[in-house]
């Protein structure tokens, strides 16, 4: 194994440790959004909400398009996202 190879190698597994945390903390921020989500869900009834408001699904991927500074492409945070707020609603 050459020296730049061994460093590469290094470097590969420093990033993988950092992607394994961030992974850690995505989690985390999902499970927080989803108590979120139930909490919205308990209070809907009492204002004769419908539970799924598909403008409010327009305004949230509106809102990740204008705060997306990439290199994610904006419909691509769509799609993550429209599979977000699908597990959301199954909760």
């Amino acid at each position: 194994m050459t020296e730049v190879s061994k460093d590469a190698g290094e470097r590969i597994a420093a990033l993988r440790t950092e992607i394994d945390d961030i992974d850690r903390r995505i989690v985390g921020l999902l499970n927080e959004r989803a108590q979120r989500s139930l909490a919205i869900r308990d209070l809907k009834p009492a204002m004769q909400l419908s539970l799924y408001d598909p403008k409010r699904e327009e305004e949230i991927f509106a809102n990740l398009a204008k705060g997306n500074e990439g290199p994610l492409y904006s419909e691509s945070l769509r799609e993550i996202f429209g599979s977000i707020l699908h597990v959301m609603k199954e909760l």
